[in-house]
């Protein structure tokens, strides 16, 4: 476990800070290492399948070739090339173009993860459920990796951006995010992406090492741009379109997605966005973060522009630095959690206002003008602050929401959950809306109620809402939806997420749906299938879709919970 910041005795999970990092509202998170992860499937599916490495696993790139491997009758390579290595000279400058290569590149295993600091958890049944992979670490990371059913035609591009704030995380952390089944099964050429995070990716340089470095603010985020340039330019080869290319990302994912929705340099390297449990950071201002740079430039006893040793340092050392920086300029108390969360932006490990890469707050302050003819899924998930260490009974959860909202509204808000929910456990209720420092399901759909409205009101394509109530029945069916549950359904991954699904007939029928959705929306902007119409959302009736074992539009889900917390 972790502390917030300076001033904070609250603990955090390393999951739970993801949102906190993504609206610049921590930057410090404690370096142990937990419970280890045994997700080093390859690419398990429901079906047979027979691995192989035959020449036809053999894709060209404008760089040189590529070799995968074969399953199941999917064509897989991991860890290509998009960028250089960002090490030494080339941290916190923008990413280079790959050097080509003669002979053919063995993309068999994924590529290094941002350096950043492992997972801590509350408990072994969070491990459990989650199934994390902490993966490798190398400042040599901008890889991605593709799965797709051929090497010919034009199929739809589904581009994958992980969570865990702007901090940590990477393509392939949890087990959901690999991406065979919705290339066997939907169709698809489905693409996931690592790239610079925390203090490698949002760092300003501009006053230490002069005018090349004005963009390294926001490398973190020019990074992503540069693997959807690289996706335009050499996806026809894997059998994708280039003209339709859907992004899409889940809590930090979900704030990497609509910020890349307001940056110029992404115009026309996507064509639909999908924004889940996150999205709609407030972000820092551009001399905010400089006032970071200062302050770490004084913890490590540095000359101002003292370049070279930063080059050199170990991360471990520049990060201690970072986080210590931030703990002194950010105020003391408990910030407000999660994206969308008013207030004076707090400095970290995100994105900032420049005035250039990023022009404005995106799905903050407005729907960016340059992204309206975009069509959106927003979305959240029913038990969102799930933390699987927290039991409280319901006095204990009263008096926790008490201290956060005040007695009136705590007394509100369980009343309306029970209500809602008579047959949830008071500890699975609480993870739909907890007074604690964490992530808290009710501010969630008032995010995602809140960027539709945005997005609607730009009178041009369409917002397409979801909830995502499916519950557990695992442990008894207490973790709930978790975060990144629903990560588990759009990838059609039910089997390689056991511990998380049980593997149900259930969910084997309601992942085929959520997949088919996500599949059709990256194929025409409509999620739609036969059975299941699902129509854009609006701010009169806030109508979602709503993913169960009985899936169903619906008029504002939670919506009498969540407006007792706006109020």
């Amino acid at each position: 476990m972790s502390k917030a910041n300076s001033g904070s005795k609250t603990l955090l999970n390393r999951r739970e800070a993801l949102l906190l990092s993504a609206t610049a509202s921590v930057g410090l998170m404690a370096g142990k290492s937990a419970f280890a992860s045994d997700s080093t499937k390859t690419a398990a599916h429901q079906e047979p399948g027979n691995c192989s490495t035959p020449r036809s696993a053999v894709a060209n790139t404008q760089y040189g070739k590529v070799r995968g491997f074969l399953d199941g009758g999917v064509f897989t390579f991991k860890g290509v090339p998009y960028g250089q290595d960002t090490a030494g000279e080339n941290r916190w400058l923008p990413a280079k173009p790959p050097t080509p290569w003669k002979d053919e590149f063995p993309a068999l295993v994924y590529g290094a993860n941002c350096p950043q600091n492992l997972h801590t958890w509350t408990s072994a049944e969070q491990t459990f459920i989650q199934d994390w992979d902490d993966g490798w670490q190398s400042e040599d990371l901008l890889k991605l990796n593709i799965w797709t059913p051929s090497l010919t035609g034009k199929r739809a591009v589904m581009f994958y951006i992980h969570g865990g704030g702007y901090s940590f995380g990477s393509s392939y952390e949890l087990p959901s995010h690999e991406g065979a089944q919705m290339a066997r099964h939907h169709d698809v050429v489905q693409v996931s992406v690592n790239h610079r995070l925390n203090i490698l990716g949002f760092f300003d340089m501009s006053e230490i090492g002069g005018s090349a470095y004005e963009d390294s603010v926001n490398v973190g985020m020019t990074d992503l741009v540069a693997a959807l340039r690289w996706v335009h330019e050499n996806i026809a080869n894997f059998g994708g379109d280039p003209d339709r290319v859907m992004i899409y990302g889940q809590s930090g994912g979900g704030s990497k997605v609509t910020t890349l929705m307001g940056m110029p340099s992404a115009v026309g390297l996507f064509h639909r966005a999908s924004v889940q449990s996150g999205g709609g950071g407030n972000i820092p201002s551009k001399e905010q973060q400089k006032e970071v740079a200062r302050q770490v430039m004084k913890e490590l006893g540095l000359q101002s522009n003292d370049i070279a040793s930063l080059q050199k340092m170990e991360w471990s050392k520049l990060s201690a630095a970072g986080n210590a920086a931030v703990a002194k300029i950010n105020p003391g108390g408990r910030p407000m959690m999660g994206p969308g969360a008013p207030g004076k932006p707090r400095v970290g490990w995100s994105p900032c206002v420049d005035d250039k890469n990023i022009n404005l707050r995106s799905f903050f302050d407005a729907a960016p003008d340059i992204s309206k003819n975009v069509p959106m899924m927003i979305g959240s998930v029913s038990e969102e602050g799930n933390h699987m260490s927290s039991r409280p009974t319901e006095e204990e959860w009263h008096a926790s929401l008490a201290k956060a909202y005040g007695d009136d509204k705590a007394t509100a808000i369980i009343a309306a959950l029970k209500k809602a929910y008579p047959q949830k456990k008071i500890q699975t209720l609480s993870y739909m809306c907890s007074g604690s420092f964490g992530l808290n399901g009710l501010f969630m759909r008032n995010n995602a109620v809140k960027m539709a409205k945005l997005k609607y009101e730009l009178k041009a394509a369409p917002a397409y809402t979801y909830y995502f109530t499916w519950q557990t029945p695992i442990l008894d069916g207490l973790p709930g939806a978790w975060h990144t549950s629903e990560l588990q359904f759009c990838f059609d991954n039910t089997k390689r997420c056991e511990q998380g699904t049980g593997n149900t007939p259930k969910a084997q029928a309601l992942a085929k749906k959520m997949a088919t959705a996500w599949a059709n929306f990256a194929r025409t902007g409509n999620p739609s299938q036969p059975g299941l119409t699902w129509t854009p959302t609006d701010p009169n009736t806030n109508k979602a879709m709503v993913w169960d074992n009985t899936c169903r539009m619906e008029n504002d889900p939670e919506g009498e919970a969540r407006k007792i917390v706006l109020g």
